[in-house]
């Protein structure tokens, strides 16, 4: 079934086309049919899913066929751009999977186009595609609302959950890093594992910031080792918090923070349950 081939005009029937409309889209390079050795054009399954496709974004979203053509590669149709790695999507150990890719994958496995997801979370079409292809280009705030959308959390997408034991020992400055997702931003994992607990350890760069306020259920601890953190609850309530200094706040109240000070902040990071 999966080698069935149709000629041009089943397939224009299938997209709900005529066959001279998919020569015309030929032309504008949208698609290129199989073609036998006499010249015939066929057009296998991912062909007719590519071309309804292109029917869908021409009649129902009205784009040109340059736009057309952009969303076709933002939807991962083109080659893996230069300096990225192309990760199979079925054999690859899911901790080494990059986290664009894994957002990609949900998106895509709950049937919603990158449109769809930038209006929902307010994230830009052109920075979603970006982060899809690269895991960069997202703020700390803007990747909380993309996981919550697409119903999973940061932890799960940097693999923190991976771990099935009921122990967890992580020696010192041995700790499991998250993927670097936001500029200044490093995440370590202080215990592995699907646990009630997400306990990290949060290096910040001069300057770093969360980039914007995110909620979400439970309640957070932070102790800091160093530094100097700014966090602002609700909008208009700042605390600043310098070595020695612990906070307890509770998670659905809107958050956001920033390093104060000249030099890096540490601190210890505790969130309950797990839904950061």
């Amino acid at each position: 079934m999966d080698d069935i081939r149709f000629k041009i005009a089943e397939a224009a029937r299938m997209a709900g086309v005529s066959p001279s409309t998919l020569r015309l889209w030929e032309t504008q390079d949208l698609i290129q049919p199989i073609r036998t050795p006499s010249g015939q054009r066929l057009y296998d399954r991912a062909l007719v899913e590519r071309l309804k496709t292109i029917a869908w974004l021409r009649s129902e979203k009205g784009l040109n066929p340059v736009a057309i053509r952009e969303n076709l590669r933002d939807e991962g149709t083109a080659e893996t751009p230069s300096g990225a790695q192309a990760v199979p999507e079925d054999n690859a150990d899911a901790a080494e999977i990059p986290v664009g890719l894994k957002v990609r994958r949900l998106r895509r496995d709950a049937g919603k186009t990158l449109e769809a997801v930038a209006q929902a979370t307010g994230v830009s079409f052109s920075q979603l595609s970006t982060f899809e292809r690269t895991s960069q280009g997202l703020s700390f705030t803007a990747l909380h609302g993309v996981a919550a959308f697409l119903g999973t959390t940061i932890a799960s997408l940097s693999g923190q959950e991976r771990g099935k034991g009921k122990e967890s020992l992580i020696r010192d400055g041995k700790w499991p890093t998250w993927p670097t997702t936001s500029s200044g931003v490093a995440i370590q994992v202080l215990a592995e594992g699907r646990n009630q607990m997400e306990c990290n350890r949060f290096q910040l760069a001069p300057g770093a910031s969360s980039e914007g306020a995110y909620q979400h259920e439970g309640e957070e601890f932070m102790y800091v080792l160093s530094g100097s953190l700014e966090i602002i609850l609700d909008g208009d309530q700042f605390f600043e918090l310098n070595a020695g200094d612990s906070f307890y706040f509770e998670s659905r109240r809107p958050h956001s923070w920033h390093n104060r000070s000249d030099g890096e902040t540490v601190l210890i990071w505790i969130n309950t349950p797990a839904t950061f």
